[in-house]
């Protein structure tokens, strides 16, 4: 798999796939930093369970703004599945999977929420 080399404003490469990817590509900088900015803002929590599952605990507050992120990601990448239910304390719960050839993606962006969360931090 072979993963764009361009770096969204500040992040290390991205995580977007090429060759599963049908957003064009100059606007795959744009939803990179949409994710950046949800997770800067709204990143409570972050678990890695299973190398095919991503667990993103999110401000309440924030859930219109990740369906509505996650519905259009899927729109392009279509491995991804995207779940949320509601956690205690005000806490909306992501729920990422994808297929295990796809575990580098994940890791791309579980580094990517990790990496906005401790400069918003």
């Amino acid at each position: 798999m072979s993963l764009t080399p361009r770096p969204a404003i500040g992040l290390e490469p991205t995580w977007v796939p090429e060759d599963a990817c049908t957003l064009p590509t100059a606007e795959r900088p744009l939803r990179l930093d949409e994710f950046a900015g949800l997770f800067a803002r709204s990143l409570r929590g972050l678990d890695r369970p299973a190398p095919t599952r991503l667990l993103l605990d999110l401000d309440a507050a924030a859930e219109e703004q990740a369906r509505d992120l996650t519905a259009r990601e899927n729109s392009c990448c279509s491995f991804f599945t995207f779940a949320f239910e509601h956690a205690a304390d005000g806490i909306v719960r992501l729920r990422v999977d994808v297929p295990a050839g796809r575990s580098t993606v994940l890791d791309g962006l579980a580094r990517q929420a990790a990496s906005a969360a401790s400069r918003a931090g």
